[in-house]
């Protein structure tokens, strides 16, 4: 075996069949990816392995000839292809034994969410002898921090995003601060932007991208395109110092295409330009079946400024909901900006709101034609001071459902940028 002094860096292994299969998105380690970046832990490996005793202990006996720290997601459950701290254990040669006061908090946990405790849950109660414990305060699987060889620790968490998330940032952010061999302090700043491709952005920040510290990289998502900005500094008011300047000038020069940073998204932006006005939305929606009201409601207090809407996909609801003439709807068809326009000023009238957003068009893979493709979208903002439409086309090779969230997308940018002008 290696030298402790010949390991370097932090290696994460991801556990589960269902991620092998592809039946869960493996989003853990994108997110443990960043924030070890954010730590400034150099991260050199990735590895995912099925719920198989002897392949998981193979990858951890692996991990200890490479890393000083081994970071786990998965397998903390109390089922039984829930093997990773068994595993561990038996790969260290190290015995098990159980935590009176976990089971006792498991219990207590179990029978306060409305469940009966099984004898299966005392497993979760188990962990090898000299391992610190890593609280779960969400859930039943509490995780661990162990060094089983001089230089190496393993930190384990359960695969639920929302409790790994939470037992990061309140015990191991800290404890790596501390042992993670963390020389300087990173901060960081993600920058959404939406309404500008990502080579376009790229080359309005290209002297950005080349420098050092901070750093600026670009990300590339369906709709929106992100810049990460990381700054290394001694302290966080040091690396700020650093950062903020970097933030404003790429602020500066993007102008309303940076609609946000960090966790917002638009449809919180909107809301919150709303709720600064006093005013309120409603939505009329044909294409994209009431995608974009889930994505208002889907916001904390939404309902202080968005009313709710109409899904009115048949041209039969267009008229008794939205009322639609048919002459209207003969003469242009139900994509056009000509019934978009009047699906927004009905919706906006009818349900008693400031404004309205109203979204047509043909999201395939069947249904168009030479004039109206697959991928064309009508999309329509009305205010108080009046209605404009414009369509779009996101083209027929995106796919029905992508289509679907573009033109989420982009409505509520149409209206973010109607309340950012002073409309």
């Amino acid at each position: 075996m290696a030298e402790a002094s010949a390991r370097h860096g932090v290696e994460i292994l991801c556990i589960g069949t269902e991620l092998l299969l592809g039946n869960i998105l493996n989003s853990n380690a994108r997110w443990l990816a960043e924030e070890l970046a954010a730590l400034g832990l150099p991260h050199y490996r990735q590895t995912v392995v099925g719920d198989n005793v002897e392949r998981l202990k193979e990858s951890v006996l692996e991990a200890v000839d490479r890393s000083r720290i081994l970071i786990t997601t998965g397998g903390l459950g109390p089922t039984p292809d829930d093997l990773t701290t068994e595993t561990l254990a038996a790969a260290f040669e190290t015995p098990l034994e159980e935590r009176p006061e976990l089971w006792l908090e498991i219990q207590a946990k179990l029978t306060a969410g409305g469940s009966i405790p099984a004898l299966s849950n005392r497993k979760q109660a188990l962990f090898p002898r000299g391992a610190e414990i890593l609280p779960n305060p969400s859930g039943t699987a509490p995780g661990m921090i162990w060094s089983p060889r001089p230089g190496f620790t393993v930190l384990t968490f359960p695969g639920v995003p929302s409790e790994m998330k939470q037992m990061w940032s309140q015990t191991a952010v800290p404890w790596l601060r501390e042992h993670g061999g963390v020389a300087d302090i990173f901060v960081s700043r993600l920058l959404r932007f939406t309404g500008i491709a990502e080579s376009t952005l790229a080359e309005e920040v290209a002297d950005l991208l080349e420098k050092g510290n901070p750093t600026v990289a670009p990300y590339a998502g369906l709709g929106e395109v992100k810049l990460r900005i990381t700054a290394r500094g001694a302290t966080v008011e040091h690396a700020r110092q650093l950062l903020d300047p970097v933030d404003a000038d790429l602020r500066h020069r993007t102008g309303l295409f940076c609609y946000g940073s960090d966790d917002e998204n638009l449809a919180a932006v909107v809301l919150n330009l709303l709720r600064q006005r006093g005013e309120t939305v409603v939505v009329a929606e044909s294409c994209t079946g009431g995608g974009v009201g889930a994505a208002l409601a889907a916001v904390p207090r939404a309902s202080e400024v968005f009313l709710g809407g109409v899904i009115a996909y048949s041209n039969a609801m267009k008229q008794a909901l939205l009322g639609i003439s048919t002459d209207l709807l003969d003469q242009h068809g139900a994509v056009s900006d000509s019934v978009v326009r009047a699906m927004a000023e009905g919706a906006r009238q009818r349900l008693g709101a400031d404004w309205s957003i109203a979204v047509s068009g043909v999201a395939g893979p069947g249904g168009g034609t030479q004039a109206k493709p697959v991928g064309l979208v009508h999309i329509a903002v009305a205010g108080p001071h009046g209605c404009q439409a414009s369509p779009v086309q996101f083209g027929v090779r995106r796919g029905r459902l992508a289509i679907q969230e573009l033109s989420v997308v982009r409505s509520l940018d149409r209206l973010r940028r109607f309340l950012l002008d002073g409309s």
